[in-house]
């Protein structure tokens, strides 16, 4: 048999100390590798005009930071911070702004940097769509991009009462805002990055002025988002707003788990700046990391394992079926689901996992974070298991992963389902005759 193996499990991990909006997320991810030329490409594939993207290094409280800021044919600079926090101008008078509109979002600003522009234009969620859709964008970026104004629209609707499709967008649907957002989504993909750990997301305290008045700090789309979305705050001392809605809908929008690993190493840092000065430094770090997970064990003809379950009668079939992939990532021997009735006769199902013992606590804490469920049970158990080794073997219509299972001298095949379904998907062929053609080949001896 073979030795036992550590696979390595990679994450970026951004560490939101000072908050987080759209601008300094697109900052980290270039300063953490982004191609920058990848990027120009898409947005200048957008069909807005009126606008140009600067890519510069700044210092923030002694820091080196990449700062990406998304510069405006018009007037385009950042509100006056006595004003943000309530205080009077030099002439003795409160300034309010209006973005003449007919309700008001919340604050004046989507990001970190704030745009006072004479004449906003206000953009709904379908022209919003119909912009995104029409970039060149990769299949996945364009659905972030999506996601992310997906958020921010429903968070807006919660705080004014309207459906979403009639939520009008002022400063997040003004350009600088898509741009970010569009800008985040492309640097994700083109960095490959599918898990996200964000602990939480520090936010400051006092009150901003908007059109309708004075407005506590988290402002409510950002309230919504965190609610609707299960993020974590953690409120600072720092006077202002350092969670934007437009931050915290690509946090929502990105974040895989809340929970670092207890080791890691750190393969790379990125850091983002903000526009403003506050007491904290103003910057976003974005680290991609890497952990050793469980050990791959030899398989013994016989191991001690867990069987967890749990009663789940309130999550989603979408729901359930992100927790089993999940759990499989995080190194589940089994996952599986069986209708059940609980009481007062409520349909349910019963999540059953088979995991190693050392395991454990990481299979408690995926179940936790993705369904509904508040207990889990486990039982240690014996099981009697097949030497199986996994081999590639080449055939005409392509790679295939096999695994090999041995009872004595006898050896049984299994065809892995993702190898077969993709030669399925290149070859157009059924999946059932793929899959027999490939064992009577391997029996045969006819592949290599």
């Amino acid at each position: 048999m073979n030795e036992a193996v550590t696979p390595k499990k990679t994450a970026l991990y951004l560490e939101c100390f000072s908050g987080i909006s759209g601008d300094m997320t697109v900052a980290a991810l270039l300063d953490l590798g982004a191609d920058e030329s990848v990027l120009k490409k898409a947005v200048k594939s957008l069909p807005l005009d009126g606008f140009d993207i600067k890519i510069s290094r700044v210092v923030k409280s002694g820091i080196d930071s990449c700062d990406f800021d998304v510069v405006l044919d018009t007037d385009n600079h950042d509100h006056d911070m006595e004003y943000l926090h309530g205080h009077e101008s030099a002439d003795g008078k409160a300034h309010g702004h209006d973005h003449g509109h007919g309700h008001d979002h919340g604050h004046g600003h989507d990001h970190d940097h704030d745009h006072s522009h004479g004449d906003h234009v206000h953009r709904g969620m379908d022209e919003i769509r119909g912009i995104i859709q029409e970039g060149d964008l990769t299949d996945k970026a364009r659905d972030l991009a999506l996601k992310i104004f997906e958020i921010v629209a429903q968070a807006e609707a919660k705080a004014h009462a309207v459906p979403p499709e009639k939520v009008h967008f002022h400063e997040v649907g003004a350009v600088d805002s898509i741009v970010d957002v569009v800008s985040c989504a492309v640097c994700l993909d083109n960095l490959g990055i599918n898990d996200v750990i964000i602990p939480r997301l520090c936010e400051g305290s006092g009150t901003v002025r908007c059109q309708h008045g004075i407005l506590p700090v988290p402002v409510p789309a950002v309230v919504n988002i965190c609610q609707a979305q299960g993020l974590e705050l953690s409120v600072t001392q720092v006077k202002g707003e350092l969670v934007t809605p437009t931050g915290a809908a690509i946090a929502a929008a990105i974040c895989t788990s809340k929970v670092l690993p207890d080791h890691f190493s750190i393969l790379k840092t990125g850091i983002g700046a903000g526009k403003r000065s506050y007491e904290c430094p103003g910057i976003l770090r974005a680290h991609l990391i890497a952990w050793d997970q469980a050990p791959v064990k030899p398989k013994a003809a016989e191991q001690s394992i867990l069987s967890l379950q749990a009663n789940i009668d309130d999550s989603t079939g979408e729901m359930l079926g992100f927790a089993m992939e999940r759990l499989f990532e995080a190194g589940a021997l089994d996952v599986y689901y069986s209708p059940v009735f609980m009481k007062k006769n409520r349909p349910a199902w019963l999540l059953g996992v088979i995991c190693r013992e050392e395991d454990l606590k990481q299979m408690a804490r995926v179940i936790f974070e993705n369904t509904s469920t508040i207990g889990i049970r486990y039982t240690r158990m014996s099981r009697e298991v097949l030497d199986r080794e996994i081999k590639v073997f080449s055939t005409p219509i392509g790679e295939v992963k096999v695994k090999v299972c041995r009872v004595g001298e006898l050896v049984r095949w299994y065809p892995e389902y993702e190898s077969v379904a993709s030669l399925c998907r290149e070859s157009g062929q059924a999946y059932a005759e793929v899959y027999q053609y490939i064992k009577e080949g391997i029996s045969y001896g006819l592949f290599d």
